[in-house]
């Protein structure tokens, strides 16, 4: 089924909520698989601008640069609350282009300079049945000798750890089920994937 004016029907909508987090409230009915269509119903949306994620890999020595940081929906669900992670960051602006907020990103949450242009792997929801949001997913290459230390943005209340690891390492850490972060299983299962090609093409624009 496809999203037209006639297969949903928006018949009002609020924002129910708006602090750091906005919720936009609708009532709305929509058609049936079988046909006709559904009773009125409400929904919460969590509004959510889109975001960037970008996994920051070293292919020369094999190293992934993650970090660290504390989120407290991760305490709350009784998770642990410094998780495990790749850099993400959203959109400041509208118009702004995904690269340019991965570069930014990469900087400011781990200090690192991505070489050349960041390689594309997904674009996808991480929970389309209740956020708008909409994250693009690359993996960038980075010079690993340098990693570590302390970055973030005082004014944004980050206090980010830079945590540099082998590719068997982070593989560990997965396998022993201490990464819970969505968007860095993906970027990580997608890199055992393509690993290998990915270092022997990153390895010839290097030559």
């Amino acid at each position: 089924m496809h999203d037209d004016d006639d297969t949903i029907k928006i018949l009002h909508h609020d924002i129910a909520y708006q602090g750091f987090a906005r919720i936009d409230r609708y009532r709305l009915k929509h058609r049936l698989y079988a046909g006709g269509w559904s009773e009125e119903m409400q929904r919460e949306i969590f509004n959510r601008k889109n975001a960037v994620g970008i996994l920051l890999y070293d292919p020369h020595r094999d190293i992934i640069i993650l970090i660290e940081q504390f989120r407290l929906a991760a305490h709350l669900a009784e998770m642990p609350a410094w998780q495990l992670e790749i850099v993400a960051g959203i959109f400041d602006h509208d118009g702004e282009n995904a690269a340019d907020v991965a570069q930014r990103e990469a900087k400011e949450e781990s200090g690192m300079t991505i070489l050349g242009d960041p390689h594309f792997i997904h674009r996808y929801m991480p929970s389309s049945g209740a956020c708008t949001e909409v994250v693009d997913l690359y993996c960038g290459r980075v010079d690993a000798r340098n990693a570590g230390g302390l970055h973030g943005l005082a004014g944004e209340h980050e206090d980010i750890k830079v945590v540099p690891m082998k590719f068997v390492e982070a593989m560990k850490r997965v396998e022993a089920d201490q990464v819970q972060n969505g968007l860095t299983l993906l970027a990580l299962y997608w890199l055992a994937a393509n690993r290998m090609k990915l270092r022997k093409h990153w390895k010839a624009l290097a030559d």
